[in-house]
């Protein structure tokens, strides 16, 4: 997120409404919701997750009892259950 001065991109007319409201202090715009990106979409953390969370099912089908996932990634016994419940419907 790049920071612009409202003196270069703003109308007079508007920048002073603005400077009724809010003056001196810094504000965020919102991106309009047809140009929102999801969690993840610009890096892989989506796609990376995903792997994890298969993997994690495929060993617990496979026998691998859950305290020793939840150890092996980090995760509490409730979030691997969360995962496989998730993986199973999703």
């Amino acid at each position: 997120m790049g920071y612009k001065n409202a003196l270069d991109v703003l109308p007079q007319h508007l920048l002073r409404a603005i400077q009724e409201h809010i003056d001196g202090e810094h504000l965020y715009i919102p991106r309009k919701q047809e140009n929102r990106k999801r969690w993840g979409e610009k890096t892989q953390s989506r796609r990376l997750l995903l792997a994890r969370n298969r993997e994690i099912a495929a060993r617990r089908r496979a026998g691998c009892p859950v305290a020793a996932l939840a150890e092996e990634y980090h995760l509490s016994a409730k979030a691997v259950y969360k995962i496989l419940s998730a993986m199973k419907h999703g």
